[in-house]
């Protein structure tokens, strides 16, 4: 598929309960907030936080994290302590088709605005490749048609869109002396010098490592934790180390890596009988166990899995049910009750991208669970349904759906549900540059001056034979 400068179509690309919503005023004063004035506020709420090491950070240059998304719960003490915890940070996420604009006149939104400042300076140094521009992805056409529109429209030149699937037997993508080809109507493949990727399911099996046509996130991204748990936990454990004497940290749950599957009940049962258990390669809400009782660990157990090894994290519950962990136990503070007297959780999405001013806010919206959270639990209780939150979820046929009905947007209507106030969003925004750092600096360490994946080192930090063999790297 080619698409053209002067194709886009709002309506297209925005889920239609987005479409004519209103930004709220809090939100949208949240994202004109300057850089100052939320280094000056943060430091007031936490006077332990080192304002230069903070400002360092905001304006960090990253060098291969350009675009992530992090997904944060807003948690609470027993005490009363109330924090934004990183559940996990996605590289190439999803969310512009459910961010009401900010400018009212400015139709193409953040779709625009992560393709002007982030992506066509990336491409600007491109000298060695001669080629067209494309759009290459698994899922998502909402999204994906409308950043390859604004990027026609930006770059003022045609974008090829090409899917390109896990497992796909007659892939339309190729590469060839490490420059990307894709396969369009026309007879002869087309070069490609850039691509913005919009890959999610198992990107490294496929994207190599190492290309010389420019891709926007790099596969190094996605293995360095950008879609991959187990090493995003241990990129976060190292950069605490480095931001403890600052007073700052990336807030997690409790967590243990390189966990072997017939060692989870043993973890489970120190946290109390309650734990989050994770395949740490996959996405989209795949491959993600919450466990409140021994049915649901049993169920667990019965399940074959292609990897060797998990992550286990301590499960956020509610006040009456929650891990218990070395800090402590903590639970969802919650959306407002409804006139049920009904409390759902839900997560919150920040996107964020690199600029010449550093990391910035680009979208924000909400997801809640199916289900109410239940102050008691028992036997029959499904978990899942309290406490997962992703929209995505997949058809028998392999495609991809999306339960739009649970999408909590940022405006005037759903954002007041949301229970969230400004310190909670820049708390939300400073965590996610927090944990996009992190990973940038983990991709920085596993490739060498030459370029080179860092092979051996990767293997010391992620030694699961079945993810090994299946990274592609030229």
């Amino acid at each position: 598929m080619i698409f053209h400068p002067n194709d886009f179509e709002p309506t297209d690309h925005w889920y239609p309960k987005a479409l004519n919503a209103t930004i709220h005023p809090m939100v949208n004063f949240f994202f004109n907030l300057d850089r100052d004035r939320i280094i000056t506020r943060y430091c007031h709420m936490h006077p332990s936080v080192s304002a230069e090491k903070l400002r360092e950070i905001l304006n960090y240059k990253a060098k291969y994290f350009l675009w992530g998304g992090a997904d944060l719960l807003n948690v609470t003490s027993s005490g009363g302590k109330r924090q934004m915890v990183v559940i996990e940070n996605n590289s190439c996420p999803s969310g512009q088709k459910s961010m009401p604009l900010l400018d009212d006149n400015d139709e193409q939104g953040s779709y625009r605005l992560l393709i002007e400042r982030t992506f066509k300076p990336y491409i600007k140094t491109i000298k060695d490749v001669k080629g067209s521009l494309a759009v290459i992805y698994d899922k998502n056409e909402i999204e994906v048609f409308g950043y390859a529109k604004v990027i026609a429209d930006v770059m003022n030149e045609p974008v090829y869109c090409v899917p390109f699937h896990n497992g796909d037997t007659a892939p339309k993508v190729f590469f060839e002396d490490g420059v990307m080809h894709v396969k369009s109507d026309e007879e002869k493949p087309i070069p490609i010098r850039a691509a913005f990727r919009y890959l999610t399911q198992k990107p490294w099996n496929r994207l190599p490592l190492n290309t010389k046509t420019k891709v926007l996130n790099p596969t190094i991204v996605c293995l360095a934790g950008g879609r991959n748990k187990m090493v995003a936990a241990k990129a976060y454990d190292i950069f605490n180390a480095e931001l403890k004497p600052f007073g700052l940290k990336i807030n997690t749950p409790e967590t243990i890596w390189d966990v072997r599957k017939e060692e989870i009940p043993l973890w489970v049962n120190k946290l109390g009988g309650q734990a989050v258990i994770k395949v740490p390669y996959s996405n989209a809400g795949q491959g993600v166990y919450t466990i409140i009782n021994e049915k649901e660990l049993e169920n667990f157990m019965a399940i074959d899995f292609d990897y060797d090894l998990f992550i286990i994290q301590s499960l956020i519950g509610n006040s009456n049910w929650s891990s218990v962990t070395s800090s402590g136990r903590l639970y969802h503070v919650g959306m407002i009750p409804n006139q049920k007297n009904e409390t759902y959780i839900a997560d919150v999405r920040l996107m964020v991208s690199a600029t010449k001013k550093g990391i910035l806010p680009l979208v924000a919206y909400a997801r809640r669970a199916k289900a109410p959270l239940k102050d008691q639990i028992h036997d029959g209780s499904d978990s899942w349904e309290m406490l997962g939150t992703n929209l995505s979820y997949k058809e028998k046929d392999g495609s991809w759906g999306s339960d739009a009905k649970r999408l909590m947007l940022m405006d005037r209507r759903d954002f007041n549900k949301l229970g969230l106030g400004l310190d909670d969003l820049i708390e939300a925004y400073i965590q996610t540059v927090l944990s996009t750092v992190a990973i940038d600096k983990m991709a920085k360490m596993l490739i060498n001056t030459k370029g080179v994946f860092k092979y051996n080192l990767f293997k010391s930090l992620n030694n699961d034979q079945s993810l090994l063999d299946e990274i592609k790297i030229h």
